[in-house]
């Protein structure tokens, strides 16, 4: 089982996000992401047994509820650079709280044996993958034109641990368990 850690994204925002990919798409032959995939990783596990699957979900139990988190989807941006990007994204704006959730999702999953991930918690929504040299100048003038790219805000107070599956489409992604973060 391939799995992960996230915040669900509200149907209003990802339908701006969708309009926003709609006007986009044509100007740039790239991995485009599904829009009903759009979510908020707090924790890639990887690969786990099926058979140890309900002692990952204790350990997630176990996360104290530290309160609502406030998240605003604001701006667009490039991984890991500008100038060699491999990502195209949506930027996150939150709180410390976010931070602390990924934070204590790490502690809980590397007590099992999960590895600690070694780059520092960047949130973003992806919004499209760069896999081989495609011109981006129409997809960088767009992304100018556009007036504000703020997609609204919402309250997390859950977090859900993901299955993720290989589609025809691109991958398929499962909510297996939702988790309060509000108490």
């Amino acid at each position: 089982m391939r799995l992960f850690t996230g915040i669900e994204i509200p149907d209003d925002i990802k339908n701006r996000l969708e309009v926003l990919m709609e006007h986009l798409r044509p100007t740039a032959h790239l991995k485009w992401s599904q829009v009903y995939n759009l979510h908020i990783t707090t924790k890639f596990i990887g690969e786990w047994p099926a058979e140890r699957l309900d002692e990952l979900k204790d350990a997630l139990c176990g996360i104290p509820a530290s309160g609502a988190i406030e998240v605003q989807i604001r701006g667009l941006g490039w991984f890991p650079n500008p100038h060699h990007p491999k990502v195209f994204w949506a930027g996150i704006k939150a709180g410390k709280e976010l931070e602390q959730l990924a934070a204590v999702t790490e502690s809980a999953t590397e007590k099992l044996g999960i590895a600690r991930e070694n780059r520092a918690f960047s949130p973003h929504l992806t919004l499209a993958r760069i896999r081989e040299a495609a011109p981006l100048a129409p997809l960088r003038q767009a992304v100018a034109k556009l007036e504000s790219p703020d997609f609204g805000k919402f309250t997390a107070t859950e977090f859900r641990l993901y299955l993720s599956e290989p589609g025809a489409s691109g991958s398929v992604y499962t909510n297996l368990q939702s988790f309060p973060i509000s108490a």
